[in-house]
């Protein structure tokens, strides 16, 4: 048996390793810098307030799954996939062209644009990027590969929102460096696509349906009819419920409840996102290299008993007035703080024992012929979870106007409900499933 970590050698992954890391990272480097664009007033023609843009920008990017992700699975399924992976790369080169003239001509319009097309171009990517690794991968190495999959995809997250607020600090105002940063990452990212190795092609001969809203449909009915992998896609889905109800309340949970300015909200969402990628990995180095089940249930329960913690630890933090605390400051003021940056990491290491077992389980127990199309059905399922995250938050903390300490904690029993109920209709499921990545 091959050994994992030679994954990152092979041509068979690498390649889409690489592309898929520049990918999340220009995602993340663009949409940093248009929020600080945004919040410091960089752009001339900037009429609507802070807040609203922001929401708009997340509305932006987030509505092209709904839209596309459906057709998207027809084309991944219906052509060859390192084509597509090479022609949606190009593609992203041109976003960021325009991008680039949005950010010299201070046009807000042009950068919007430009994140809906890169949510559009992210959404295109999610099918194929996920069908390839079963395709390209033997049985063996499908938790190690998503493994790394999701602990590169969870740095470049890391690295993106770092460089895109880097780049945009150090330019004093001067939006050509961004511009720059986006388009070159582009280009590496496209150059990297140049490798991919050809794929089989699964099914050619099915019909395009360009009826965005009714594939949409037809699609999320085609997952329903397969009783356990609708069930898989139920619990990747209730994750991005999860992740986005926490990660959304990070500034707000920095400056209400932790006194501190921005560098400490990206101090917890690195922590949140190292947290990810150590739990991929040791999800793989403790669950071992064949697709199973065993790992989900650790991963729930740390969601549960650190949501809990979290809270908890918030609850001890004291209330402070003045000058909002620096990062160095946040250091030196007791172990409340360091309960709660210990929170947010486990939560994070938790997630990528939850989420990695079910997106290898989704790959290897697809139907090959419509493999694309369930990660579309996936993605959509995504995007509906997380408009309910954001629905349930403003309910709660804004409707209802309850402590974000008890949001937490809703949320931990929530999810203890519903994995509870996710592994107790899935677990014979899987017992009686075959083996294979074969129809």
């Amino acid at each position: 048996m091959e050994k994992n970590e030679h994954l990152l050698k092979s041509r068979r992954f690498l390649p889409m390793f690489l592309t898929q890391f520049f990918g999340a990272l220009n995602d993340n480097v663009y949409k940093q810098a248009l929020l600080l664009v945004f919040t410091y007033g960089l752009i001339s023609q900037q009429s609507a307030n802070v807040s609203t843009l922001n929401n708009l920008a997340a509305l932006l990017f987030i509505l092209p799954y709904f839209i596309f992700s459906a057709t998207a699975g027809q084309l991944a399924d219906k052509y060859e996939r390192a084509q597509l992976v090479r022609a949606i790369k190009l593609l992203e080169i041109i976003i960021m062209l325009i991008a680039t003239v949005g950010f010299l001509l201070g046009s807000l319009w042009l950068l919007l644009t430009a994140l809906f097309l890169m949510g559009a171009q992210s959404t295109f990517f999610g099918p194929i990027k996920y069908a390839i690794l079963p395709e390209a991968l033997k049985p063996h190495e499908l938790m190690s590969g998503n493994a790394i999959f999701q602990s590169g995809t969870s740095i470049a997250i890391l690295l993106g929102m770092i460089l895109g607020g880097a780049v945009i600090s150090v330019s004093a105002g001067n939006l050509v460096w961004i511009s720059l940063t986006v388009v070159i990452i582009a280009l590496i990212g496209y150059a990297s696509s140049r490798f991919v190795l050809t794929q089989r092609v699964t099914a050619p001969d099915i019909q395009i349906d360009w009826n965005f809203f009714r594939t949409s449909f037809q699609t999320l009915k085609y997952a329903k009819s397969l009783p356990m992998i609708f069930l898989i896609l139920l619990g990747n889905s209730w994750y991005w419920f999860y992740g986005a109800t926490y990660l959304t309340q990070i500034p707000q949970l920095t400056q209400q409840n932790l006194h501190a300015s921005e560098n400490v909200v990206s101090l917890l969402l690195t922590l949140f996102s190292v947290g990810i990628g150590v739990g991929s990995l040791l999800c793989r180095k403790i669950g071992g290299t064949e697709v199973n089940i065993k790992m989900v249930p650790i991963g729930a329960v740390g969601l549960t008993i650190f949501a809990f913690y979290l809270a908890g630890a918030l609850a001890f933090v004291p209330e402070k007035t003045g000058a909002l605390l620096g990062l160095s400051e946040v250091f030196q003021q007791g172990w409340s703080y360091y309960h709660v940056m210990c929170a947010v990491t486990l939560l994070g290491i938790s997630g990528g024992f939850y989420i990695v077992p079910l997106y290898a389980m989704m790959q290897a127990y697809s139907p090959r012929s419509h493999r694309a199309r369930v990660v579309a059905a996936n993605n959509i399922l995504n995007a509906i979870f997380m408009v309910s995250s954001a629905i349930f938050s403003i309910l709660i903390l804004s409707i209802l106007k309850i402590d974000l300490k008890i949001l937490f904690s809703i949320t931990a029993v929530l999810s203890a409900v519903f994995t509870f109920w996710l592994l107790l209709k899935l677990k014979p499921m899987l017992d009686t499933a075959q083996d294979s990545l074969e129809d």
